[in-house]
C-alpha cells in the first residue's frame, strides 16, 4: 500500500517581513543605535486650558517694576520712611499705628523692587530705614542726648512693627531667590541626552 505523505503548508510571509521590527518606545526618534526621546505634542482634540492668575497677582503685575541696586533700595526705603515720619508727625500727631502700618507695604515694595543680585540687602535696609523715619515720631526734646534716648525708646516700644516689616522683606526676598535658582537650573538643563540602545547580536 502506498502511503501518502502529508506535507504541512506553511504560511508565506511577504518579503521584508521575515524579521520582526525592534520595538521603539512611543515618542522616540531612531537614528542609528541611538534613541532620542521627544516631548509628546498635545492632542488636537484637547484644547490647552490657560489658568487665570488670582486677582492679587494681576494687581501686582500692573504696578511699576523697577530694578534697584542695593544702595538704591536703601536710599529709597529710607527716604520714603522719613517722609512718612514727617507726615505722621504733622497730620496724625506722631501716631505709631499709622507709621507701623505704612512701614509694612514699603518693606514689601523694597523687597520686590531690588534686583536679584542684591536681594540680601532688602532685609538689611528695611530696619535701618525704620530707625531713620522714626526720628520725627519719637518726640525727643533737648539736645543730642534727649533725641537719642527718645529714639531708643521708640525703637523698643515699636519693635513689633520693626520685626514685622523685616520679616515681610525677608520672606519676599527668599521666595524671589528660590524662584531665581529654579529658573537657572531649568535653563542649565539643556536638551535631553540620547538613550543608547545595545546593538543586535550577529549570529
Amino acid at each position: 500500500m502506498e502511503q501518502h505523505k502529508t506535507r504541512k503548508t506553511q504560511p508565506r510571509h511577504p518579503a521584508g517581513h521575515g524579521r520582526e521590527a525592534p520595538l521603539t518606545p512611543p515618542g522616540a526618534l531612531v537614528e542609528g543605535a541611538a534613541v532620542y526621546r521627544v516631548a509628546s505634542r498635545p492632542r488636537p482634540g484637547r484644547p490647552r486650558v490657560e489658568r487665570t492668575p488670582p486677582p492679587v497677582v494681576m494687581a501686582l503685575r500692573r504696578l511699576p517694576n523697577p530694578r534697584l541696586t542695593g544702595l538704591g533700595a536703601g536710599l529709597f526705603v529710607s527716604a520714603v520712611m522719613l517722609a512718612i515720619g514727617f507726615l505722621d508727625w504733622l497730620l496724625f500727631d506722631s501716631s505709631p499705628l499709622v507709621y507701623g502700618l505704612l512701614f509694612l507695604p514699603v518693606s514689601a515694595l523694597t523687597a520686590f523692587w531690588v534686583r536679584t543680585a542684591d536681594l540680601v540687602t532688602a532685609p538689611i535696609s528695611v530696619p535701618i530705614a525704620f530707625a531713620v523715619g522714626v526720628v520725627p515720631v519719637s518726640g525727643g526734646t533737648g539736645g543730642f542726648g534727649g533725641q537719642a534716648m527718645a529714639l531708643v525708646t521708640a525703637l523698643a516700644v515699636h519693635a513689633g512693627w520693626l520685626y514685622g516689616g523685616t520679616l515681610v522683606a525677608g520672606l519676599i526676598a527668599s521666595v524671589r531667590k528660590v524662584r531665581d535658582m529654579g529658573r537657572r537650573q531649568r535653563a542649565a538643563g539643556g536638551p535631553p541626552r540620547p538613550v543608547r540602545r545595545p546593538a543586535p547580536e550577529r549570529g
